[in-house]
Formats: structure tokens, C-alpha cells, sequence
């Protein structure tokens, strides 16, 4: 059956609408992933939130256990934070292992720092689940979001850790 120059002309058009729609939507969730990805609506506000100059003066005065939560391979890119103890959050014995650092106190204050803060955040539901009542968020991350620069743009101290 052959068809008519206007109904070619309508299935162009609704062709081309129909890859607009996909692209304005491609734009959105992307954008949405994107500020995910880098934590952008992160705050300092609020009591279970530290930023990274206190996460690191907490920990070096044992007011906190900070725990960087990342993968080993991004402790070997950036190094761990000065004071924070390296524990990766997929680890199967994970809650067990954070326990232990805590000296078995689910009430002992622990600051969890990641990349951006998402992993932490994600992370603080889930140890709150467990038990733990005093967990604490590093939302600017060592690499910043959001909520500031992060611990590696602030300047302070790292120091690498064995990854074997």
C-alpha cells in the first residue's frame, strides 16, 4: 500500500518528537545521576554530620572512630585521611568488623567518610539498622561535594595505606 507524502511527513515528525522526548529525558536523569554522583544538595546541617577539618581533629583526638568506607583501590589513588581507619563497606563481615573497631559499643561515635558522601549516607540507614545509635556523616567526602571541598581539596593530611 503505498503511502501518502503527508503521512511520511507525520511519521518524521512524530520520529523526531519522539528522540526529543528521549533526549530531554536522557538530559534530566542524567542530570539527576549528576547530582547524585557528586552529592550536590549535601549539607553541614544538622547533628550527625561533621565536616572534614572536625572528622579529622575527632579522630586524631579519639572523640571519633573515622572509618573511610571506600574501595581499596581508591585508598591507593588518594590515600586514607590522617586518623581515619580503612574498612571497605563490601566486605561481607563489615558491620562485624566496624564493631570491633568500636570496641563492641554501638553507642561509640563513628564518622563514616567515602568519595562524595553518598556511600556514607547510604550506609549511616543501614549501621543505624544494626544497632548502631552515634553514626556519624563526613558529607564532603575526600574529594568534595555539596557540602565543601572535601578532605583533599581542604589540604589535610593523608597517608597511604597497604592494599594487599
Amino acid at each position: 500500500m503505498a503511502q501518502t507524502a503527508d503521512h511520511k511527513a507525520d511519521r518524521s515528525r512524530l520520529t523526531r518528537r519522539g528522540l526529543g522526548v528521549l533526549a530531554a529525558g536522557g538530559l534530566v536523569g542524567g542530570g539527576v545521576f549528576a547530582a547524585n554522583w557528586f552529592n550536590v544538595g549535601a549539607s553541614l546541617d544538622g547533628a550527625t554530620l561533621l565536616s572534614v577539618q572536625d572528622a579529622h581533629d575527632a579522630a586524631l583526638s579519639g572523640a571519633v572512630v573515622l572509618v573511610d568506607i571506600r574501595r581499596p583501590d581508591e585508598w591507593a589513588t588518594t590515600g586514607i585521611g590522617e586518623g581515619a581507619v580503612p574498612l571497605d563497606m563490601r566486605r561481607d563481615d563489615f558491620v562485624t568488623a566496624l564493631s570491633a573497631l568500636a570496641d563492641g559499643e554501638t553507642a561509640a561515635p563513628v564518622a563514616l567518610i567515602c568519595a562524595r558522601g553518598v556511600r556514607s549516607k547510604r550506609l549511616s540507614g543501614r549501621l543505624a539498622a544494626a544497632g548502631f545509635t552515634n553514626i556519624i556523616d563526613v558529607p564532603e567526602g575526600m574529594l568534595g561535594s555539596g557540602a565543601g571541598p572535601g578532605w583533599l581539596r581542604a589540604g589535610l593530611p593523608v597517608v597511604q595505606v597497604e592494599t594487599g
